[in-house]
């Protein structure tokens, strides 16, 4: 057989019921509160986090132009460490007439010149 419950609805159970509503409300409101806090909690990490991947990126940019750099100067160096023995070995007025006959085929009357490409300076 079942048995059939009713609630008394009396002041007490009115009062109670009442207080169940009220701390349903603020334990909803808390919540709330709580839930923005922790979404503003995210954004001010998720900000900082996107300015250090950034941060990391150029970085990144940077050592890779360095070594682009370091490369051109060495051989920037290398050219002008050459050069610089050009220009000394072409004050030497024998060295000056053997660099143009080879390099740029002067000869001198009557005379052939035949260039063999591995021997011409560079």
């Amino acid at each position: 057989m079942p048995k059939n419950i009713v609630q008394m609805n009396n002041k007490y159970i009115k009062d109670e019921s009442q207080r169940k509503r009220f701390l349903e409300e603020e334990r909803k409101k808390r919540n709330r509160f709580l839930g923005l806090v922790l979404i503003l909690v995210m954004l001010l990490f998720i900000l900082p986090t996107y300015n250090l991947a950034q941060s990391y990126q150029s970085l990144q940019d940077k050592k890779e132009q360095y070594k682009q750099l370091e490369k051109e100067y060495k051989e920037t160096s290398e050219q002008k460490e050459y050069q610089q023995d050009i220009a000394k070995k072409l004050k030497d007025d024998d060295y000056a007439t053997k660099y143009a006959r080879a390099k740029y085929s002067f000869s001198k009357d009557g005379e052939y010149v035949y260039t063999i490409p591995d021997l011409l300076p560079q």
